[in-house]
């Protein structure tokens, strides 16, 4: 048992080290969508369409609203907010919202029962593209069709400058796609515990450098806010084409990519309101879509267990109990690991403290891993804002 430990402790630390000098440098926790930061920033007059599905948002519409008609931009932007059947008065505020500033600014719709095979947020999505579509109709020959999309979720709060340095950033670069992981919540002691693990476990799976390369097949987006050009929604054959997707931001960049150019980064521009006070909600947070991330398949969810059980685990366990040669090798490999997570850490304004603790964090990422298979194979599928999604994909 000692030597299987002691190899087993070997090619853990051998992993880490691959993933620190050759995984696309997925730790450092860049790039970052910045903004003008005093300088002058570039003057962009693109029309944009702003689009906010919302689903029980009565705490944040307000504050998401505002912070979207507050923004510094020098083009025409018309935003559309779609209530995906809330049943907590978000569709009331939002229209007390829109009567203040007027309809030629702000709509807000109520949304249709999703059709057959489509998920909630991109049903309510296509329906706010299409009558942001017609509003541009609706406004005459002078009126130019808006060349951006931003689909940006009712819980996000963005800065005054966020969509011009979006829209500079897809102008300057050529971008299809442009998507940020937004600053996520972090008060509670369960935020504080696991959020910033949440944006470190992502970033290895998605590590951004090799997501902003063409020659890259790896695509991924962060769904708080993407910026998606209206041509290359078209090219796909709009939002039709990945309907019945779960983690929809993902898919949207997977179909953009192969014959367009997207960019995944960190911002500070926008943050999310979305609190999770107890450790249960992030649990379900992550049991909602991480079997469907692992297309309900038992062998990559065993391969996924013993991965992270490898990385993760078995490196304090060898360093605790392991002996001479295992001993070190697990030593090393859990502070390589401690080392990686702390730009993340940093990020998120927590202590250094916190970085050796990343395997027990670790740990309950998996046990809720396991448990979103258990729901779906016990028929409970994923469930969220009390609307189930059977048999989703990615």
């Amino acid at each position: 048992m000692t030597g299987a430990m002691t190899a087993l402790a070997v090619v853990a630390l051998a992993a880490w080290v691959w993933l620190a000098v050759d995984h696309h440098g997925f730790w450092r926790s860049v790039p970052e969508l910045r903004g003008a930061a005093g300088r002058p920033a570039p003057v962009s007059r693109v029309p944009v369409d702003v689009v906010v599905p919302a689903r029980d948002e009565a705490e944040s519409i307000a504050a998401s609203l505002g912070s979207l008609l507050a923004q510094d931009y020098a083009g025409e932007m018309r935003i559309v907010m779609v209530d995906d059947g809330s049943s907590d008065g978000t569709l009331a505020i939002a229209r007390s919202v829109a009567a203040s500033v007027g309809p030629e600014r702000l709509k807000v719709i109520a949304g249709v029962p999703a059709a057959p095979g489509w998920s909630g947020k991109l049903w309510a999505l296509a329906q706010g593209i299409e009558r942001a579509a017609e509003a541009g109709c609706e406004g005459g020959a002078g009126r130019a069709a808006a060349e951006y999309l931003l689909l940006t979720d009712a819980d996000i709060v963005h800065a005054p400058g966020h969509l011009a340095a979006l829209v500079g950033k897809a102008e300057a670069e050529r971008l299809d796609l442009v998507s940020e992981m937004v600053a996520l919540r972090c008060q509670s002691l369960a935020e504080r515990t696991l959020v910033p693990a949440f944006v470190f476990f992502f970033q290895l799976l998605y590590p951004f450098a090799a997501v902003n390369d063409t020659d890259r097949r790896i695509a991924a987006a962060a769904g708080g806010t993407i910026l998606l050009r209206r041509s290359a929604l078209g090219r796909i054959g709009g939002l039709a084409t990945i309907r019945s997707a779960l983690i929809d931001d993902v898919a949207l960049a997977r179909a953009v990519k192969p014959a367009g150019r997207i960019w995944l980064g960190h911002t500070r521009l926008a943050r999310s309101l979305r609190a999770y006070p107890q450790f249960a909600d992030i649990w379900r947070m992550i049991a909602r879509t991480a079997f469907v991330q692992l297309r309900y398949s038992p062998v990559l969810l065993a391969a996924t267990l013993l991965g992270m059980g490898l990385l993760f685990l078995l490196p304090p366990l060898a360093g605790v109990f392991g002996t001479g040669v295992g001993r070190w090798a697990g030593l090393a490999a859990w502070a390589l690991a401690a080392l990686l997570y702390l730009p993340t850490i940093r990020r998120y304004g927590r202590s250094p403290l916190w970085a050796p603790f990343l395997p027990l964090v670790a740990g309950f990422y998996l046990a809720a891993t396991i448990g979103s298979a258990f729901d779906h194979w016990h028929g409970r599928g994923a469930i969220w804002k009390g609307r189930a999604y059977d048999g989703a994909r990615t």
